[in-house]
């Protein structure tokens, strides 16, 4: 047995080789599996977030996003960016300009859209939050090789694609 299936096994939770054996989904094993890993390194993740810098995943994940823009997002293009509804962009925005991380103006060719951007003391909370980000993720991910983390994120690059290729099948 490999180092690797060694690793695997040990992963596996009580009752998984049972499952398997009794002919269940792989499919939905899969899907569980992605969600319980999403959740619990969520779940670090905002902690983490609200003990150092007393703020929010989602509050980050503006910030982020604000930050590979130079020329800011409009509203809509940052609300489909975070995969959320314009309502909670908005909710969010108001409270970061309110902190006075952002700023939001009306875009230059149609005044009726709104253009955000960082601010400096946004763009320094993003820098020093990101930087936090970085380390818990690799803190949280130590226990993987990088052969196995190049490998996960192909495979997840593959169920992306997959993903995408259904939804396109269904609209069609």
């Amino acid at each position: 047995m490999t180092e690797r299936s060694a690793r695997a096994l040990a992963a596996l939770e009580p009752g998984d080789l049972e499952t398997a054996a009794q002919g269940d989904k792989l499919e939905l094993r899969v899907w569980l599996r992605l969600l319980t890993c999403a959740n619990l390194g969520g779940a670090a993740l905002r902690r983490r977030l609200r003990e150092r810098f007393d703020t929010t995943l989602p509050r980050f994940d503006v910030l982020a996003q604000l930050a590979r823009s130079a020329e800011g997002l409009a509203m809509g293009e940052l609300s489909k960016r975070l995969m959320v509804t314009n309502g909670n962009a908005t909710g969010l925005v108001a409270r970061l300009a309110a902190d006075g991380l952002v700023t939001r103006a009306p875009a230059a060719h149609d005044r009726r859209r709104q253009t955000v951007r960082l601010t400096p003391a946004g763009r320094r909370e993003f820098k020093a939050i990101a930087a936090a980000h970085d380390t818990w993720m690799a803190d949280l991910t130590a226990d993987l090789s990088r052969a196995d983390k190049d490998a996960l994120f192909g495979l997840l690059g593959a169920l992306k694609s997959s993903f995408k290729n259904q939804s396109q099948r269904r609209r069609a």
